[in-house]
């Protein structure tokens, strides 16, 4: 697997993931809907997904003496790398811009412990339509991806229309992050559990379909 691996990440990974990892940095733009960052991160998972099928990644993986779960076990654990690595690289952009004399982000949600915990479970929920959809028919890219776009976007809207309307979210936890730490932490540690949940059903669905497809 630690082969694999190290072939997802230097072989198979499209450029604009090192990239998109430094748009973490949009952080410190005001009024701006800060979900859209972790979004650049699911545009990168479908660059490397449609450039593996350009260069015919899979056929070439299929041809190793590896199963196939193997092929999606590797995919999804260079998946889960990625994502983590834009979490952790937008942390202290976050810490800086609470830090900044600028007013709390009028768009939505502000960079706080709870932007984070629901960024989880965008994530998760991109993982699970995506891969449930592309490992069906790994030469329709596209369509998992618009699908997928679509679920993301509601989720998008709902969560920062939730920032406005929903008075425990506005006043409790689309505040600073020196106020009400115990309700931040809880929506961060359901979203890591949701997030994990979410990956792992989005594996097996993948590893069956993916078991069934025939190439």
């Amino acid at each position: 697997m630690r082969k694999l691996l190290k072939k997802e990440i230097s072989l198979s990974m499209h450029p604009t993931a090192a990239i998109f990892l430094l748009l973490s940095m949009m952080l410190l733009i005001p009024n701006y809907p800060y979900y859209v960052i972790f979004f650049y991160t699911s545009l990168a998972i479908f660059f490397t997904c449609l450039l593996g099928r350009e260069n015919n990644d899979v056929f070439f993986s299929m041809m190793l003496p590896i199963h196939k779960k193997d092929i999606v076990k590797a995919r999804i654990s260079f998946v889960v790398l990625l994502e983590l690595a834009q979490i952790i690289i937008a942390i202290p952009f976050a810490f800086l811009r609470q830090s900044m004399p600028v007013p709390p982000n009028e768009v939505g949600m502000g960079a706080n412990i709870t932007l984070f915990g629901f960024s989880f479970i965008m994530l998760g929920v991109f993982n699970l339509v995506f891969f449930s959809i592309y490992y069906k028919d790994v030469t329709k890219v596209g369509v998992a991806f618009n699908i997928s776009c679509i679920i993301v976007s509601l989720y998008i809207t709902v969560a920062e229309t939730c920032a406005h309307v929903v008075p425990f979210v506005k006043n409790y936890l689309n505040t600073n992050d020196t106020q009400y730490i115990p309700y931040k932490l809880i929506v961060l540690v359901i979203g890591i559990v949701i997030y994990a949940a979410l990956t792992f059903v989005a594996y097996n669905k993948s590893v069956k379909s993916f078991e069934k497809l025939d190439l």
